[in-house]
């Protein structure tokens, strides 16, 4: 399906955004790789083919909606009060909800084709605002890519446990798989 110029809507009825967390440290064993699901967002695009540089992204997410999607690795697996104390831990100690309840996303450059594009853009997390880039691709009317946040550049310090013996890294990745919907 080739892609036409135009306004599209973006959210999770049309795919699914996720985070993806990874473990470090000496009790690394003990942790779980995390997928986090988001599940109240809204984004939209406008795009240019013919222009990719005509074109625009925003996305705002409700930090509060992040959702413990699964855990791998770890000495046991993840049990249902786990998740809910990952996701107090997320809300609470690294989000900071209460006074950042929305992470936005506004693309500032887009460049390359359908096939390869790259979107430069400005992310704020916890009041802070910082540039980012993402790469993606278009296929069968469904946008795919990622970008690499690396949690320290927004202020935010990863998650460690156990006298800092279990750590996240410092680097999780947001990965997106939606269709476009035009907008109405």
């Amino acid at each position: 399906m080739s892609i036409t110029a135009g306004n599209y809507t973006l959210g999770p009825a049309s795919g699914r955004l996720l985070v993806k967390t990874t473990r470090t440290g000496l009790g690394a064993k003990a942790g779980h790789d995390l997928t986090i699901g988001v599940t109240r967002w809204r984004g939209d695009a406008t795009l240019d083919p013919a222009d990719p540089a005509a074109s625009s992204v925003t996305v705002e997410v409700d930090a509060v909606s992040l959702k413990v999607l699964e855990g791998n690795g770890g000495v046991k697996p993840l049990t249902g009060s786990d998740r809910d104390e990952i996701e107090k831990i997320i809300r609470e100690k690294i989000l900071g909800t209460g006074r950042h309840p929305v992470i936005l996303f506004r693309s500032t450059r887009v460049e390359g084709t359908a096939e390869s594009f790259r979107l430069e853009g400005d992310l704020t997390i916890v009041g802070e605002t910082r540039p980012i880039v993402i790469q993606g691709s278009l296929a069968g009317g469904r946008v795919h890519g990622s970008a690499a946040v690396v949690q320290s550049r927004w202020g935010i310090r990863p998650y460690s446990a156990f006298f800092g013996t279990l750590k996240l890294n410092d680097e999780v990745r947001v990965q997106f798989d939606v269709a476009l919907v035009p907008e109405r």
